[in-house]
């Protein structure tokens, strides 16, 4: 009997350690299923997670066009969600120096009057600072009411030349 309690003890503690893992409960995934990350969104970007998943940034850089546009998405990176802010906000850190870059909203043709989903910014300094192999930095956005910081670092971000 012993032995037998000992090894319910174990096994309950793998399923509750499994469940956590991606904050599903017990029995959700199928056997053998494992939690996907995306790892780019919809336009080729580079994502920023916001919240524990909750939402996705999505940041796109064109050093030719001196663009740098990000998109507000759900939280599988696939889907558009508008938001209704004016501008975004990039605090990022370019050599020790703290910076801060607005980007002004762009809708989308399929975003409600009075909302959007991409936010954009052009400017040398901008783009500069998003190549910078040191780049670190942080995106602040609201979204559905509730404030969202996501990290950016160098390797969150992916743009053409």
């Amino acid at each position: 009997m012993r032995g037998y309690g000992k090894q319910l003890y174990v096994a309950g503690m793998c399923v509750v350690s499994m469940a956590g893992v991606c904050g599903t409960s017990v029995g959700a995934p199928p056997a053998g299923a494992a939690h996907v990350h995306p790892t780019e969104g919809p336009h080729h970007g580079a994502l920023i997670e916001l919240g524990k998943e909750e939402y996705h940034a999505e940041l796109v850089h064109d050093d030719r066009a001196g663009f740098v546009t990000i998109y507000i998405l759900d939280g599988a990176a696939k889907t558009a969600v508008p938001i209704q802010a004016k501008e975004v906000t990039l605090n990022l850190l370019v050599g020790g120096k703290p910076r801060q870059f607005r980007l002004a909203a762009l809708a989308q043709p399929a975003d409600p009057a009075g909302m959007s989903s991409a936010f954009t910014a052009k400017g040398a300094d901008l783009c500069r600072a998003i190549d910078a192999k040191d780049l670190k930095g942080r995106l602040n956005v609201e979204v559905i009411g509730k404030m969202y910081t996501g990290s950016v670092g160098p390797h969150t971000h992916s743009h053409a030349h």
